[in-house]
């Protein structure tokens, strides 16, 4: 057990419910959504409900940014009033400059004990890491210890998604354009995931359903015989899909508890709507 008292910092891309948060101490930096002229905070100044009307009614796609130095450094310190080290469990590098700009404000801050961990993830994939952090925490574990169970849960999780087109993540950079070509042209369903950090496809399929389907084929195999412990379910403005795609994972798996939540602004800026995201985790055996 340690006396130190340990704040927990992630970016706005986790957008972790808050009914998961409950009792745990987490700070959330938000990432930049830059629109026609405007900059808004992810999360703050504009919610999902509001970024995806706003996106119906334009055909100018949104642009992201993650927090600069200065601001991370201002935030760094606000943490740490209440707080005597932290530790940031941030956005895939691979994805964003978010942990560039993170680590170059602890540098400016050596006197100060901040740690750093890159989830490789982002969405609930992320977040399982963050709350894998923050309970440890709030056990009173060491901060080697919460660094531990943060890339421990890097692991262990799994984040697959359905998109309904690549356009979204060929347009932000995130995936190639020789993908987004291939998936366009055969007007499949992609099934994506999360391989060191980056977004790669996985498979597909020719419609919604059968993608979907195929979704819960792949987790089943990535379990590996084990049971589920947690798993998210999160959609991009489409709650009604997200909500039976739950209920599917529900009677099938059986985790202990299954978090439904949609994605941040700057996450929905990148893959689109209509996608569904399922993230999970198996239990550690002996």
């Amino acid at each position: 057990m340690s006396d130190q008292k340990i704040a927990i910092v992630t970016d706005s891309s986790a957008y972790i419910p808050d009914s998961a948060l409950e009792g745990l101490n987490v700070s959330v930096i938000p990432l930049w959504l830059l629109w026609e002229g405007q900059s808004f905070r992810d999360g703050v100044d504009i919610d999902p409900v509001s970024f995806y009307q706003r996106l119906r009614q334009t055909k100018n796609l949104p642009t992201s940014s993650q927090p600069t130095v200065p601001e991370f450094e201002k935030f760094f310190e606000k943490a740490l009033e209440d707080a005597d080290a932290i530790v940031n469990v941030l956005v895939s590098s691979k994805i964003s400059g978010t942990i560039d700009n993170a680590t170059q404000a602890i540098a400016r801050m050596p006197h100060r004990e901040i740690r750093l961990v890159d989830a490789l993830s982002s969405s609930m994939g992320l977040g399982f890491c963050v709350l894998a952090a923050a309970r440890a925490a709030a056990s009173g574990e060491s901060i080697d210890a919460v660094v531990e169970a943060a890339e421990s849960m890097k692991e262990r999780v799994h984040f697959l998604f359905v998109v309904d087109t690549l356009e979204y993540l060929h347009k932000g950079g995130r995936i190639g354009g020789a993908k987004r070509l291939m998936g366009t042209a055969l007007k499949v369903k992609p099934i994506l995931h999360f391989t060191d950090g980056q977004i790669d496809s996985l498979t597909s399929a020719r419609t919604k359903r059968k993608a979907l389907a195929q979704l819960l084929e792949i987790a089943e195999e990535r379990l590996a015989g084990k049971a589920m412990m947690e798993a998210a379910l999160v959609d991009i403005d489409s709650p009604n899909e997200g909500d039976i795609v739950a209920n599917m994972v529900e009677q099938r798996f059986a985790p202990s508890i299954i978090h439904r939540s949609t994605v941040s602004p700057v996450v929905g800026t990148h893959v689109g709507p209509g996608a569904i995201g399922f993230a999970f985790y198996a239990e550690e055996q002996e």
